[in-house]
């Protein structure tokens, strides 16, 4: 009795380079791979933990006083739960914040704290975000901690400002460029290329084109179509000069991989 033939995958013989920090990557990695994909990671920025003890101290002492707390990633999350943790043994203490975030994935990170969003744009952007929480009409005078990396962009923190909400920022960690000139995953890519490379970061991108020679793509090389996870990656894409060949619908890991199995069924 012969089995019936097996179906094939939608990545199936396809490979796919991923420019996520190596502690971010396997999330995405892994839907590609479910996917039949051939995974190729290029580490094209790291991120790590950096705070300033006395900023954090102010923000942490005044907890109580804010009305929200704003994410801008799910790094931020992750950084701030943690000294949070270190410091109070109970999560009460964060007493009647609110909190408001910017994309599915720091959502979901801070529910993992079993903590309820407010506030969570449509569009995973600063400026739709600073939209969202103004049309609660609660902003005169309100107090907003916001927590950010030290490449966030300021325009959230100024229309916010102009909404007339007192706003403090706290750094909680650090994207810096990595160097991949004796990745071996950088000669493998440079050697045989690939099908697609994902970017999922405006500091991705700079990464790539800042570390162009060391990913030079040989003669016989496949030359990748590059896709973005969304508005904010794609501006910096078309500031740099890098063509965009495929965009996600929204801008999230599931929906950028719809979006490659779409291109590259086309």
């Amino acid at each position: 009795m012969s089995l019936p033939p097996t179906k094939k995958l939608a990545l199936s013989g396809r490979r796919i380079a991923v420019t996520r920090a190596r502690e971010q990557a396997s999330e995405l990695s892994g839907k590609l791979s479910a996917l039949g994909a051939e995974v190729l990671e290029l580490p094209l920025i790291h991120v790590t933990k950096d705070i300033q003890k006395d900023p954090l101290a102010d923000v942490m002492l005044e907890l109580g006083g804010y009305d929200w707390i704003v994410f801008t990633s799910a790094n931020g999350v992750r950084f701030f739960m943690e000294e949070f943790l270190r410091l109070f043994d109970d999560i009460r203490a964060l007493g009647l914040l609110r909190f408001a975030c910017i994309g599915d994935t720091t959502a979901a990170a801070i529910r993992a704290y079993h903590l309820k969003v407010e506030c969570q744009p449509k569009v995973a952007t600063a400026e739709a975000l600073a939209d969202e929480l103004i049309a609660t009409g609660s902003l005169d005078s309100a107090r907003i901690v916001v927590i950010t990396g030290n490449q966030n962009r300021d325009i959230l923190v100024t229309k916010l400002e102009e909404a007339r909400a007192i706003v403090d920022t706290l750094k909680v960690y650090k994207t810096e460029k990595t160097d991949l000139s004796a990745e071996p995953a950088a000669a493998d890519f440079r050697a045989r290329g690939a099908d697609a490379i994902l970017f999922a970061s405006s500091s991705a991108v700079q990464s790539f084109v800042d570390q162009a020679a060391a990913l030079k793509l040989a003669k016989d090389a496949r030359r990748p179509l590059a896709g973005s996870i969304g508005p904010q990656t794609s501006e910096t894409m078309k500031q740099v000069g890098m063509p965009i060949d495929f965009t996600a619908k929204t801008p999230s890991l599931d929906s950028l991989v719809e979006a490659l199995v779409k291109k590259l069924s086309a």
